[in-house]
C-alpha cells in the first residue's frame, strides 16, 4: 500500500526530518533498496550506507537527528520495532471486499462480521462466529461452534477443531492444527492394552498470538489449553493438552511441550526444546536450543539462560563441560 512519508510518520508516531512528500510503497534492506522503499539502521556505523542507497527514506535512531542529508529521515527510539510496524502498514493486503468464494461451504448458521473473506474450498461448520476483517485461506476446515475474533489471518489448509476460541489479530500459518485430541491413554492392567482418556476440553488462544506453519496445539483433556496474549509460536511446534502458556512467550521451531506444562510470561524457548509433563517454567527464564526439562521440574530465574539435559543455568553447564574436558587425558605414547 502506498504512503506519503509524512502520513507514514504520523501513523508510526515518529519524527520526520526532511521532505515529507516522498512516496514509499515497501520496506527493504539497504542492499535491496529502491527509490520507493524505506530502510532502517540501528547504529551510526551503518547510517552512511543507508543514506547512499536509492531508498526513499531512512528510519534511524536518535543518533541520526543532527545528520545533514537531502534524504528524508524518520527518527525512532526503537528503529527495528518501528520498521516492523511500517512493514505491516505498507505490505498489508488492503482488500476492501474479501467475500466468500463460490466453492467454499458456509452454512446459514455461521455468523460473519464485516468484510470477512473465505477462500476456495474452505469448509465452515455450524454456528461458527468470525469477527470483522478476518481472512480464512484456501482449503481450511473450521469445526462447529468455533469462535474467531476480528482482524485474524488463517492461512491455507488450517484445521480448527470444535471447542476452539481465537481472539483478535491472531495469525495462524498454513497447515497448523488447533484443538486436536491430546495424547492421553490409560493402560488396562489385565490386558496390557491402552484406552484413550477423555479429550473433551477446549482450546483458547488470546489476542495477538501468532502460530507457525504445521504447528499443532491440542485441546484440554477435561479443562482447557490456553495460549495467552501476544505469544509467538514458530513452525513445527507441538503443544500438548492442558498446557498453559503465558503472555509474550516466544517458542522456536520443533519444540514440544507435554501435557499440563505451564510456561509463565516472557519466557524464551529455543529450538528443539523438550518439555515434559507438569513442568513449570517461571517468568522470564530462557531455555537454550535442545534443552530438556524432566517431568515436574520447576525452572526459575528471570533472565537466566538454561542449557543442556537436564537443563541447568548455562554457567553450571559450561563449568561441567570444562571439567570433562580437563578430565580427558591423552593416551601415553609408548617407546619402541
Amino acid at each position: 500500500m502506498k504512503r506519503i512519508l509524512k502520513q507514514l510518520a504520523e501513523e508510526l508516531g515518529v519524527r520526520l526530518v526532511g521532505n515529507g512528500e516522498a512516496l514509499v510503497t515497501r520496506v527493504a534492506s539497504v542492499q535491496a533498496a529502491t527509490n520507493d522503499s524505506i530502510v532502517f539502521v540501528e547504529d551510526a556505523k551503518r547510517l552512511s550506507a543507508a543514506l547512499a542507497s536509492p531508498a526513499a527514506a531512512v528510519l534511524a535512531g536518535p543518533f541520526a537527528s543532527a545528520t545533514v542529508t537531502p534524504k528524508p529521515l524518520l527518527i525512532s527510539t526503537q528503529p527495528r520495532l518501528t520498521f516492523a510496524r511500517a512493514a505491516k502498514i505498507l505490505h498489508s493486503s488492503g482488500v476492501e471486499d474479501r467475500g466468500i468464494h463460490p466453492s467454499a461451504v458456509v452454512p446459514i448458521t455461521a455468523h460473519f462480521g464485516a468484510n470477512v473473506g473465505v477462500a476456495a474450498r474452505s469448509v465452515i461448520g455450524d454456528h461458527v462466529h468470525v469477527g470483522d476483517e478476518t481472512e480464512i485461506g484456501e482449503g481450511c476446515v473450521i469445526g462447529d461452534e468455533v469462535q474467531i475474533g476480528s482482524h485474524c489471518r488463517i492461512d491455507a489448509h488450517v484445521m480448527i477443531y470444535p471447542n476452539t476460541t481465537l481472539g483478535n489479530r491472531v495469525i495462524v500459518q498454513a497447515g497448523a492444527v488447533l484443538g486436536s485430541e491430546g495424547f492421553g491413554y490409560v493402560r488396562d492392567e489385565q490386558t496390557g492394552h491402552y484406552e484413550q482418556f477423555p479429550q473433551v476440553g477446549s482450546l483458547v488462544i488470546e489476542d495477538d498470538v501468532e502460530i507457525g506453519a504445521n504447528s499443532t496445539i491440542d485441546r484440554g483433556a477435561l479443562d482447557e489449553t490456553r495460549i495467552r496474549r501476544g505469544t509467538k509460536i514458530d513452525n513445527l511446534v507441538h503443544v500438548g493438552h492442558n498446557v498453559e502458556i503465558g503472555e509474550d512467550v516466544v517458542i522456536a521451531a520443533q519444540t514440544g511441550l507435554s501435557g499440563s506444562a505451564v510456561v509463565e510470561n516472557n519466557v524464551i524457548i529455543g529450538g528443539q526444546v523438550g518439555i515434559a509433563d507438569h513442568v513449570r517454567i517461571e517468568e522470564g527464564a530462557i531455555l537454550g536450543a535442545q534443552s530438556g526439562i524432566p517431568s515436574k521440574k520447576v525452572i526459575r530465574g528471570k533472565g537466566v539462560v538454561f542449557w543442556g539435559t537436564p537443563a541447568r543455568p548455562i554457567s553450571e553447564y559450561l563449568k561441567e563441560l570444562a571439567f570433562l574436558s580437563r578430565s580427558v587425558r591423552k593416551p601415553r605414547q609408548t617407546e619402541n
